[in-house]
């Protein structure tokens, strides 16, 4: 997925509205200030974690690639399975995909 100049403007143009603009549309009163700096706080960090939020799908982490006998493992740490289980598992020649053998385990 590539970065695409539109959801950009739109959601900056939004929370603009929102941090920018709402703040002199607040009427007057003893706790205008603070509803203005509750706008403006609220615009800024939603703004900025919905960026993060969009960067990061750009670019995604892969995962890590495990070994069976680490899945087997963590399947035993995770997961309170009886020695017999883990021991057939773990010597069985049938090799495991790690989906089944994690949904076995299960």
């Amino acid at each position: 997925m590539g970065a695409s100049a539109i959801p950009v403007i739109i959601f900056t143009l939004l929370w603009g509205v929102v941090g920018i603009i709402l703040p002199f549309i607040v009427p007057k009163g003893p706790n205008r200030g603070i509803f203005q700096l509750v706008l403006i706080l609220t615009a800024s960090t939603c703004w900025l974690f919905w960026l993060c939020c969009y960067m990061a799908q750009m670019n995604p982490l892969i995962g890590p690639k495990l070994s069976n006998r680490t899945l087997l493992l963590i399947a035993k740490a995770w997961v309170n399975i009886n020695n017999h289980l883990y021991y057939s598992l773990f010597h069985d020649t049938q090799l495991w995909s790690k989906s089944a053998l994690i949904l076995h385990c299960l």
